[in-house]
Parts: structure tokens; C-alpha cells; sequence
């Protein structure tokens, strides 16, 4: 659902998203589900992208050179793309069952769970500029004028 409620009005053309880290039509709120809606803003952002085609990135050269029902795989032009095509998530973890399970098999909203008590206990914001401080300043004294 919340992928969904990303997506479509992403290809819609919207530049805003509602609803980060909300559960229970917004009344609940949730570090960890902010950090999975993170990563699902990551990866509408990257379809909204849209692939590149071009003589490059269709490799038909390559097509050619490997043959049908071979090994793409293993070229390095499909390695090359592969990487810069997917989106790149932290906490979904895409490995295959058996190593997910040796590396401790935990589930999306346990890693996310996890992560989120970590970032509130380490995370050291940077500080804001001073013209960043200057204009909230300006924003509040205007609005505190009217």
C-alpha cells in the first residue's frame, strides 16, 4: 500500500509525498516505518528516472557476440548496469533465503526497528548554516508582525 500511495502520484508528476513514518491513517506514528518509507521513496524515485535506451545501454553488439540463451550475466557491461539500474536499499535485504537466514534472517520491520533505535541514540544532526538560521529568524519575527 504505502508503495502504491508513493507511486502513482509520483508518475503523476507530484514532488511531495504524505505520510512518511505514518501508520493508522496518520495517527500513529513510527521511527522504524519512516526508514522503510525511506527506502520506498528511494525507489519510486528511481523508476520516476526511467531507464536510458540508447545504443549503449541496449548492447546489441553484445547481444550478438554472447548469442541467445547464453550468459548475460556474466559480461561486465550487464555488471556495469545492473548496479547503476537498480535502486540501492539499505535495509531490504535481497540476498537468497539461506544466506539471509545465516546472516540472522531478520524481517523488514525488525532490521527497520533496529536501525531507527540506533540513529535516536547515535544520530548528531549538523548543525543549520547561519543564513539558514537567518531566515528562520526573518519567517518567525514576519509572522509573529501580523
Amino acid at each position: 500500500e504505502k508503495t502504491i500511495s508513493s507511486l502513482l502520484p509520483a508518475l503523476a508528476g507530484a514532488n511531495l509525498i504524505y505520510g512518511m513514518g505514518m501508520l493508522e491513517l496518520g495517527v500513529t506514528f513510527s521511527w522504524a516505518q519512516l526508514l522503510i518509507d525511506n527506502e520506498i521513496a528511494a525507489m519510486v524515485k528511481r523508476v520516476i528516472q526511467g531507464i536510458k535506451v540508447d545504443d549503449d545501454t541496449m548492447a546489441t553488439d553484445l547481444i550478438k557476440k554472447v548469442g541467445a540463451g547464453k550468459d548475460f550475466l556474466a559480461q561486465k557491461h550487464t555488471r556495469v548496469y545492473m548496479g547503476s539500474e537498480q535502486s540501492k536499499v539499505k535495509l531490504i535485504d535481497r540476498r537468497m533465503r539461506g544466506n539471509w537466514t545465516r546472516r540472522g534472517g531478520k524481517d523488514l520491520g525488525e532490521a527497520a526497528t533496529e536501525k531507527a533505535r540506533e540513529l535516536l541514540k547515535t544520530h548528531k544532526p549538523a548543525p543549520l548554516s547561519d543564513s539558514v538560521l537567518n531566515t528562520l529568524k526573518d519567517i518567525i519575527k514576519s509572522a509573529e508582525q501580523e
